[in-house]
């Protein structure tokens, strides 16, 4: 018999759900688009067990992807397991194997050697397929219509890395999805890999460097000629796994760099620019590009760490005001002759994180933000619990060409997940769409899935579908147009 912990993880709107589901039409409010025909992918860690410590952190549940299939005015509702090695041995032995989060020392013997991957991070549309990825291992592959498990992706045997991100980007001039792995010959290790996969799923190139210290490489920018790769000492040691603390911890004493790392073959180490700044915390990326000889880098950046289960290395207790993240420019000229930043520019007063933006123009100058937004000014009443770490209660859009801000708050018993942009048409204008997102009602125990005009949230939902069924806090999503993925409507 499953026994979960009493611990804020595992209760309230944090209970574990387990269900995997087919709903058809679901009942929405409002009307929603009929030009919508496509799905909505996102993921939630979900412990199919009980952890094997006897508690764990959100970010070790086993992957859970939903799809919201909109077509005709409707939402069909599917969610599966992602079938990793994990989730097919703990299934034959009833009971978790895999100990805490990134330490495999404290796993059943069982399983050691055995890929960790819950699979629980991102839901990727590329090359027809499913990708459920976590950064710590190979990508798992999915159907994305019957949403059956195929298999870890190693490209016939070419990935010679042990990772894969769980933050890709597409490069909208080839197609190539871009993508690094971050310690790539082994855990807490140094080296890193940067791969780009072709439109139909072979990869292209793989590019071995290393980085000035090992962390959480959990983003990364593109441009049209580089790969831009933040490191930031959310940190990780074999001393931190053996001595039983969190694989991470965050250590503010140590210096930010940005690397520039050229995007074509044969790149060496010497090729590659590191520039440094002061110490910050920094996760999410919003975009990149390039302007002459100057690179815009812009991230949601915080003056301490954002992870209160990843704690400061020496000791300090967790601040949530300097947790506190705002759109951030960073400026490196490539023609410069040192290793400083040409320019730190904080882009909103508006505290945010989890940002997206249209796709369609990764690398390029985009104008169009929308972030989770968390406004402590606003009423809260978490009955039920929060839904994820810090509180997410309002949808953010920021027009960085205009200046304009708008703001959408989602009420004091709910909480919201991550954004995802949905293009009018292929050719439709930067921005011009809609926006599709879970909110978390806590105290119904429940969630809904809410669809917005991209450029006017204010306004408040075009439609809000109704989900009978707890969705937990989930991570990343994406769309994908019906005639991509199989999907008939």
């Amino acid at each position: 018999m499953s026994h979960f912990p009493a611990s804020p993880s595992f209760t309230g709107f944090n209970t574990p759900s387990r269900v995997e589901a087919d709903i058809a039409d679901l009942a929405h409010d409002g009307e929603i688009p009929r030009e919508l025909n496509g799905a909505f992918y996102r993921v939630q860690p979900d412990p199919q067990f009980p952890p094997r410590l006897g508690d764990d952190i959100a970010f070790n549940g086993d992957g859970m992807i939903t799809r919201f299939h909109i077509h005709d005015g409707q939402v069909d509702f599917r969610q599966r397991w992602a079938h990793t090695d994990k989730w097919k041995l703990e299934k034959a032995a009833g009971k978790g194997l895999f100990g805490a989060y990134r330490n495999p020392l404290t796993d059943d013997e069982s399983v050691q050697g055995q890929i960790r991957s819950t699979a629980n991070t991102n839901a990727f549309i590329h090359a027809g397929k499913l990708w459920a990825m976590k950064e710590d291992s190979p990508a798992l592959l999915m159907d994305p219509a019957s949403m059956e498990t195929i298999g870890f992706e190693k490209f016939g045997g070419r990935m010679t890395g042990q990772t894969f991100t769980a933050h890709p980007k597409v490069d909208p001039a080839t197609g190539n999805m871009v993508a690094i792995g971050y310690a790539a010959s082994g855990l807490c290790t140094d080296d890193v890999t940067y791969m780009e996969v072709s439109p139909t799923g072979e990869l292209v190139r793989e590019v071995w460097f290393k980085v000035p210290y090992y962390c959480m490489m959990h983003d990364f920018g593109i441009t049209q000629d580089y790969l831009l790769l933040h490191i930031v000492p959310s940190i990780g040691s074999w001393e931190r796994l053996e001595a039983g603390l969190p694989h991470f911890g965050f250590d503010t004493t140590k210096p930010v760099h940005l690397g520039v790392i050229p995007r074509r073959d044969g790149v060496t180490q010497d090729d590659i620019r590191w520039f440094t700044r002061d110490n910050c915390f920094a996760s999410h990326v919003l975009n990149a590009w390039q302007e002459g000889s100057k690179i815009h880098f812009v991230t949601c950046e915080a003056k301490n760490n954002m992870f209160p289960f990843f704690p400061d290395v020496h000791g300090a207790p967790f601040n949530g005001r300097e947790a506190m993240s705002y759109p951030t420019d960073w400026v490196v000229d490539m023609a410069s002759n040192g290793d400083a930043f040409t320019a730190i520019e904080r882009l909103s007063n508006t505290a945010c994180e989890f940002p997206r933006i249209d796709d369609r123009f990764a690398g390029q100058h985009t104008h169009h933000g929308w972030f989770l937004e968390m406004d402590m000014q606003r009423p809260v009443e978490l009955r039920g619990g929060s839904a994820g770490g810090l509180l997410m209660n309002c949808l953010f859009h920021k027009n960085f060409a205009t200046g304009e801000e708008q703001h959408w708050w989602c009420g004091p018993v709910s909480s919201l997940q991550e954004p995802c942009f949905i293009p009018r048409s292929k050719d439709a204008p930067e921005g011009d769409g809609w926006i599709v997102q879970v909110c978390n009602r806590l105290e119904e125990a429940r969630s809904d899935l809410l669809i917005f005009d991209a450029q006017a949230i204010a306004q408040g939902p075009l439609a809000t579908v109704h989900i009978p069924i707890r969705l937990r806090f989930g991570l990343h999503g994406n769309w994908a147009d019906a005639a991509d993925i199989g999907l008939a409507a």
